[in-house]
């Protein structure tokens, strides 16, 4: 069975964030293969949601979430999401080297 994806608006800046750092450091080929690991993905999750571990269960506001890694070469980027028996929602896009329970309760517009 595949999940219905569902990208929240924190997903969708995030994701804008990275395309826009890649094509001004690297070019338009790099931010495209980009999006296109970060969609296959997705797409690995939506078939097999449990690839992700789960993640903070000791805090509340980001209980359930799990993480996955991006392929290669983004690997270092991690997809955080929450599925239920009918969709994957993903809910972030975040370097794996942040400090990520304060990122994921931040939000990317005031950034």
């Amino acid at each position: 069975m595949t999940l219905r994806l569902e990208w929240s608006a924190y997903f969708a800046a995030d994701v804008e964030r990275r395309v826009d750092w890649y094509r001004e450091q690297a070019g338009p080929e790099i931010a495209e293969q980009f999006v296109a690991c970060v969609r296959s993905t997705l797409t690995a999750l939506c078939r097999t949601p449990g690839l992700g571990r789960p993640r903070f269960l000791d805090w509340p506001e980001l209980g359930s979430m799990r993480s996955f890694r991006v392929e290669r070469p983004f690997h270092r980027h991690l997809i955080f999401y929450r599925f239920d028996g009918s969709r994957l929602l993903a809910e972030r896009l975040i370097h794996g080297a942040r400090d990520l329970p304060r990122r994921l309760t931040e939000s990317p517009f005031e950034e």
